[in-house]
């Protein structure tokens, strides 16, 4: 059994200089030493208990459910052994990762990948073997100049002690952005979508492998993924998710 992840590295010096520069807050413009305030981390990244399976939030005592899941996952559980998911996909979120994802706001990333590497700190998930941000079609690629969810895995890949590898998972099918596609659509559009790097997708056999997506809307893309990993051998797979998208109609905190 691996140890579970509850600790952060301290930053380098150049990182705790860049966090107590002073600029202005991406939420509320006020003065700030770092990208979000924290008035606004206060007020917007609150923690809160989770679905074990598929990150959706959910009501409940933590402690009274130390592995709460969603009606859903109890009624069809997913592929996943667990997913973590730091964030609602709301505002002030979806628009700073709209700007990350689409307007090279690379500024935001350590603001981002941090509410992650809390929520890891808080869930204390065991330490997978292997940590593979889910890749980008090369159009895609060219289109943005990088992969976000590969920015945000490497970033906590030097806070925590773990082995990133993003040649590992490949896509293989490119489509229209989930976003785009009807929920009953999505499970269809992701089918065969990924696979793995032929000469070493013996090397998953026995171990274990963490996701990481900077959103999950329904969960298809990563459901996927999960079952590409299960069918090469992979003993346990977890998703990290920066964010997840509420369930429609669920109010937010």
């Amino acid at each position: 059994m691996h140890a579970a992840l509850h600790s952060l590295h301290k930053p380098a010096p150049s990182q705790r200089l860049l966090r107590v520069s002073p600029g202005q807050c991406a939420v509320c413009r006020s003065w700030a030493t770092q990208a979000v305030c924290t008035g606004c981390l206060n007020r917007y990244a609150s923690s809160t208990q989770r679905c074990w399976t598929c990150g959706l939030r959910i009501p409940g005592d933590r402690a009274a459910q130390p592995e709460p899941r969603c009606g859903q996952c109890l009624h069809t559980p997913p592929p996943l052994d667990r997913c973590i998911a730091a964030l609602d996909y709301a505002f002030p979120w979806d628009g700073l990762l709209q700007r990350y994802k689409f307007n090279q706001a690379l500024e935001l990333r350590r603001a981002l990948s941090d509410r992650l590497a809390e929520a890891l700190a808080v869930a204390r998930p065991e330490i997978p073997d292997l940590l593979l941000p889910v890749p980008l079609a090369p159009e895609r690629l060219r289109e943005r100049g990088y992969n976000q969810s590969l920015e945000l895995a490497a970033a906590l890949a030097r806070q925590y002690p773990l082995q990133c590898e993003p040649s590992l998972l490949l896509r293989v099918r490119h489509g229209s952005p989930q976003a785009q596609l009807e929920v009953k659509a999505r499970a269809a559009h992701v089918r065969h979508a990924f696979a793995l790097e032929p000469a070493r997708a013996a090397s998953l056999r026995g171990r274990s492998v963490a996701v990481l997506d900077d959103v999950m809307t329904s969960g298809e893309t990563l459901f996927e993924i999960a079952r590409v990993l299960r069918q090469a051998g992979a003993s346990h797979i977890q998703a990290w998710v920066l964010a997840r998208t509420p369930q429609p109609g669920t109010d937010q905190p």
